[in-house]
């Protein structure tokens, strides 16, 4: 089966995306869907507006599209015409999103499968595995260091911003906890620490300042710093996108401790991300395929179903 894929959005996400899906040989791209009238890419550029005429020609719809306000307000009006993936990550509202999207897929008869990547993504499972494991799990998720595209999105959302990005640092101390089995009662806001670096003019970073620090769910419960930086100083220094971190779980078997730990170095994130959504994007092609319909946290994804290989091929080559 070839997947014939489409892409919403043309940042750092939808061109890791783009590059996947040109090496993979179970992926075809049909095309980008921007805003904008052109793009640097070999690829077909179609104005988004447009997306609903190319329905019948795509299996997959990637939205690389961010999660602050773009896809609460875009992502059921993809899912209305199109199979979808995203990468929605707003832990509090994800029950919300999820119940949005399954109301219009399930309507339309197509899969949406939401809040991809890897948190939410693949810490969301190792999560669940690691409680599953004992009686009284203590169980621990620490981002960083590294640059969050989603809070920087949330950032860069902020009027009167420039240029905008958001780095997550965890307490050393607390990680060591952790992994001791002493990190029952860690709190993930007192244990990360938040540093915003911002492009803006004089006369609006007070108020710039406020409305970060201040931020529901992204920023409001955490030590948040805000610095104004130049335009050079910017280019020069925040141009990476490294991110990383771990999800830490401990227990007692019979007074044994025993320590699940799951963790990643990324010198890319958005990259990684990209590689996280489309092996979602071959599930959801697969589910719609078996007529299955809805939406799909990762959690409800059968893993076999992100792989290229069959699942007998798994069995007999020792995966299983």
């Amino acid at each position: 089966m070839t997947i014939k894929a489409g892409i919403v959005g043309y940042g750092n996400l939808g061109q890791a995306v783009e590059y996947l899906i040109n090496a993979l040989d179970d992926f075809e791209l049909f095309g980008i869907f921007s805003r904008r009238a052109t793009l640097d890419t070999d690829a077909a550029v179609y104005p988004v507006a447009d997306a609903h005429k190319y329905k019948d020609d795509i299996d997959v719809l990637f939205l690389c599209i961010g999660s602050a306000t773009d896809i609460p307000e875009q992502a059921t009006s993809f899912a209305e015409h199109f199979t979808t993936v995203d990468t929605y990550d707003n832990h509090s509202k994800v029950a919300e999103h999820y119940a949005a999207m399954d109301k219009v897929a399930r309507a339309n008869d197509n899969v949406s499968v939401v809040c991809t990547g890897w948190d939410p993504g693949l810490f969301s499972m190792n999560r669940v595995l690691g409680l599953s494991l004992f009686p009284e799990p203590v169980q621990n998720t620490f981002w960083g260091k590294g640059l969050s595209q989603g809070h920087s999105d949330a950032v860069r959302q902020v009027s009167g911003v420039q240029r905008g990005v958001q780095y997550t640092i965890p307490a050393q101390s607390a990680i060591d906890k952790a992994r001791a089995g002493d990190g029952q009662g860690l709190s993930k806001t007192t244990s990360h620490e938040r540093i915003v670096y911002i492009v803006a003019d004089d006369a609006e970073q007070d108020r710039i300042r406020e409305e970060i620090v201040t931020m529901p769910d992204y920023f409001e419960p955490y030590d948040t710093t805000v610095h104004f930086v130049s335009d050079e100083e910017f280019e020069r220094d925040h141009k990476g996108a490294p991110h990383g971190g771990y999800v830490i779980t401990t227990g007692e078997l019979q007074g044994h401790t025993a320590k699940v730990e799951f963790s990643l170095a990324l010198e890319s994130n958005p990259n990684f991300t990209a590689a996280a959504m489309v092996a979602f994007g071959r599930a959801a092609a697969r589910l719609k395929e078996q007529r299955n319909v809805g939406a799909y946290t990762v959690l409800e994804v059968p893993l076999y179903l992100l792989s290229q290989q069959s699942l007998e091929d798994m069995m007999q080559t020792g995966l299983v």
